[in-house]
This record gives structure tokens, C-alpha cells and sequence, in this order.
């Protein structure tokens, strides 16, 4: 394709790539987006998504929360893709200064990256909110109900939930990795989630390019728009 081709010019004539991704990056690797219900989710659910991953929800119905979580947010077989595999490759070369994230998985650490921007945390981090000690994200899935620490205390996964704000370092070191860019490469997002999209913004340098199965808000603004699945475009660069 002359786009995926275009793609592999720029990469190579680029010294500071940052790539922004979502949900999209993931579901090669077989993590479905959350927001995609089926038939089925309401004869199981009685909230939609949003909802029941709420600060409020998790406070009021949290072994609610924890039925939903379980079943819809861990898939902790699940293993990098082309595209994480490309990227964490980049970032070897000495070419991508960072990836910026809205996703909770870990497969771009579990592929080789090492400057990583968790916009809304990790499924993999979790801990007491009483007294603040670590758990594995493997505790969490074999307790039952509510996890509790030894020491009584609710145990809360590290991802932002809805009513959350995200966090200050993190967010700086994103806005940092991307002003500092030459090219930007954005992946498997609509880019309908803020204040994550709005990081786009601090972008200056001289390649925006885009890559995503359907159309967002932002492809007016992009040098480069490649309509295609994001593994199938990174093996090809």
C-alpha cells in the first residue's frame, strides 16, 4: 500500500517518534474494548460500562464493580502484537522517545518498551487503599468478592476510573515525550476520550500521522491517514 510505504519513509527519516495509542492496539492481541457490548451484556449488566467503572461506583457497589472487572478487564493471556513488538523495537533503535497510552493492559512493557505513558494506569498494579501495600494483579483475580488487605483494607486496582483524574507525572511526561516529537504516530483510538485526546495538542512537530479502522475528530489535521489494522501496518515497517 502507498500509505503503509509513506509510513516507512517517515519512520526512517524520523529521529523522535512518540506513538499515541488505544483500545485498538489491544484488540490484536484479543482484548476486546470494553465499550463494545453484545447482546448479552444487558441480560448480565444492569449499568452500562461507564458506569460500573466509576470512583462512585466502586465506592457504593464494590463487589459489583469487582464481577464486571473480573470478567471484563483481565486477560492476562493475552501477549504483544506486531505493533507493540514494532514500536518497543523503535524505541531500541533509538528512534521513538516514547509511547503514550490510554490502555491498561502492560503488553507495551510486556513487548520490550521502556518509556511508557500509562494515561490510565495499570490492571497489573493494584493496592490497599487503607494502608497502601502492593498486590499482584493475579491476587485480585483468585480472591473472591471484595479483595481485602491483611490489614482489612478495600484493595483498588491502579487505573483511573471515571471521576478520576489522571496523573500529574504522568501526564508531564507524556506532554514532555510528545512536544519534543518530530513525527507523531496515533493508533487504535477515536480519540473521543479526554482529557487523554487533548494531549494531541502539545504535538509540534512536522508528521502526524493517524492510523485507525474508522474515522476521528482529529483526521483533518493528520499528514498521513492509514485506514487499516495497526499490527498489519506495523509489520509491514
Amino acid at each position: 500500500m502507498d500509505e503503509v510505504r509513506k509510513l516507512a519513509e517517515i519512520v526512517k527519516n524520523s529521529r523522535n517518534i512518540v506513538f499515541f495509542g488505544g483500545a485498538g492496539v489491544s484488540t490484536e492481541s484479543g482484548i476486546p474494548d470494553f465499550r463494545s457490548t453484545d447482546g448479552l451484556y444487558n441480560q448480565e449488566w444492569d449499568y452500562p460500562p461507564e458506569t460500573i467503572l466509576s470512583h462512585s461506583f466502586f465506592e457504593k457497589r464494590t463487589e459489583e464493580f469487582y464481577r464486571f472487572y473480573r470478567a471484563k478487564m483481565l486477560f492476562l493471556d493475552a501477549r504483544p502484537n506486531p505493533a507493540h513488538l514494532r514500536l518497543a523495537q523503535l524505541e531500541a533503535e533509538g528512534k521513538l522517545c516514547g509511547v503514550v497510552t490510554q490502555n491498561i493492559d502492560g503488553l507495551h512493557q510486556a513487548a520490550g518498551s521502556k518509556r511508557v505513558f500509562e494515561l490510565h494506569g495499570s490492571v497489573l498494579r493494584n493496592h490497599c487503599t487503607k494502608c497502601g501495600k502492593s498486590y499482584s494483579v493475579q491476587f485480585v483475580l483468585e480472591s473472591q468478592g471484595v479483595p481485602h488487605c491483611q490489614c482489612g483494607g478495600i484493595i483498588k486496582p491502579d487505573v483511573v476510573l471515571y471521576e478520576e483524574a489522571l496523573d500529574d507525572d504522568v501526564v508531564a511526561g507524556a506532554v514532555n515525550a510528545i512536544a519534543s516529537a518530530d513525527t507523531m504516530i496515533i493508533g487504535g483510538t477515536s480519540l473521543n476520550v479526554y482529557p487523554a485526546a487533548g494531549l494531541i495538542r502539545y504535538f509540534r512537530g512536522s508528521d502526524l500521522v493517524i492510523i485507525n479502522k474508522s474515522p476521528t475528530q482529529y483526521d483533518h489535521s493528520a499528514d498521513l491517514l492509514i485506514c487499516q489494522n495497526i499490527g498489519q501496518v506495523f509489520s509491514q515497517i
